[in-house]
């Protein structure tokens, strides 16, 4: 049975909002039901009539949406809420989602502050609901591949990490124009105390703890506003120390003119390392210290079984940004679903990144933006 899915923002114009329903429609594990996609009830009304919902469905506040559907039939209302919007409209939807019984899928950021990222894990606690944040690069299959092979020390104890993660469209001022993107990412008011470090940062931070399996324990941080009147940090670079002893590098940037959005990881241990990058993201190199390359593919027969639930046509054939973000959804529902039917679901299905993953996330931003403006050549990552 299909979920029900309410989803708030993600109206007209939006660019995160058609992605997650393209997530969400690809396994047919959901079904749109209801929306608030705008603070501006008309123009919520208006994406309800392009996405062919009942009208009675569209609301025009996030507040309306859920205690209107709180009061529906238990068999009609909706039982998992998306919410889409910017970082300082996520934590109030979330939270009163979560206090009246519905399952949240929350965009990363988690929140616009670690205060707010704790207590929204508090509150998910308390309400025995469950949360699910849409850190895209997790989903891919050969990255859940390298979090494999060095889950099983084929590589011994990892020593060397880098991940990056470059952008070249904030090379000009672009909030400066019509261009809505630009204009709430880099508004302190809206995107929080960070730029290119708390919009591409944080996934950068997510893949390098999510495939190493190790957590930082300590930072120095260079952080960088390169375009002239920017409000916030547009560039970046990060020592990092691993909870083992390794060491890391982490950079982002959006004034890498001409780059798109290649994500890549690099992770080396005594024996050997690998490297993926979103750019060819069907191909996991498995490098060796005395032996030729390996080349892993998606879709084959010797990969994991996390790889394998999640690749979705054969080898050969190209599988990108939106499998990878429909994967999380995907595995979120059968986590659910498992969950309805009084089962558990199995590790490959709970293999999605939630509450945790967003107060790491949220204490990243705070931790690597008070070392870019510190002296301290090194400070403790703290949560």
């Amino acid at each position: 049975m299909k979920l029900r899915l309410g989803m708030i923002g993600g109206g007209q114009g939006a660019f995160i909002g058609g992605i997650h329903r393209i997530a969400a429609a690809l396994d047919g594990l959901y079904e749109l039901t209801a929306g608030a996609f705008s603070s501006d009830a008309e123009k919520s009304r208006a994406t309800g009539v392009l996405l062919n919902l009942a009208p009675d469905r569209v609301y025009g506040s996030f507040e309306e949406l859920i205690m209107q559907e709180k009061q529906r039939p238990e068999a009609e209302r909706i039982q998992v809420v998306a919410i889409v919007t910017p970082n300082h409209l996520h934590f109030e939807p979330a939270k009163l989602a979560l206090e009246n019984g519905f399952h949240v899928i929350l965009d990363k950021p988690m929140t616009f502050s670690l205060a707010e990222a704790s207590q929204l894990k508090e509150i998910a606690s308390a309400s025995g609901r469950k949360l699910c944040l849409t850190h895209t690069y997790t989903g891919y299959p050969m990255v859940k591949e390298a979090r494999q092979l060095i889950a099983n020390n084929i590589f011994g104890p990892i020593r060397k990490a880098y991940v990056e993660y470059p952008q070249g469209w904030l090379s000009a001022f672009e909030e400066g124009t019509d261009n809505k993107q630009a204009a709430w990412r880099t508004d302190p008011a809206r995107s929080g105390i960070a730029g290119a470090m708390g919009d591409i940062g944080t996934h950068a931070f997510n893949l390098l703890e999510y495939v190493t399996g190790l957590q930082v324990e300590k930072l120095c941080a260079d952080i960088n506003t390169v375009v002239p009147g920017r409000r916030l940090d547009d560039d970046g670079a990060v020592l990092l120390r691993l909870s083992n002893g390794a060491s890391g590098v982490l950079v982002a940037t959006q004034v890498a003119a001409g780059e798109e959005n290649n994500v890549r990881i690099r992770a080396y241990g005594d024996k050997g390392g690998l490297e993926w990058q979103q750019v060819d993201a069907n191909t996991l190199q498995v490098k060796w210290l005395d032996q030729p390359t390996e080349i892993h593919r998606t879709g084959t027969g010797y990969v994991s079984s996390f790889a394998q639930h999640n690749a979705r046509t054969p080898a050969g054939h190209p599988e990108g940004y939106l499998e990878a973000f429909a994967n999380i959804y995907r595995n979120f529902a059968l986590t659910l679903q498992a969950e309805m039917a009084g089962q558990t679901a199995p590790p490959e299905a709970l293999d999605y990144p939630g509450l945790d993953e967003g107060i790491r996330g949220m204490a990243f931003i705070e931790n690597v933006i008070a070392s870019g403006h510190s002296d301290k050549k090194w400070t403790e990552f703290t949560v």
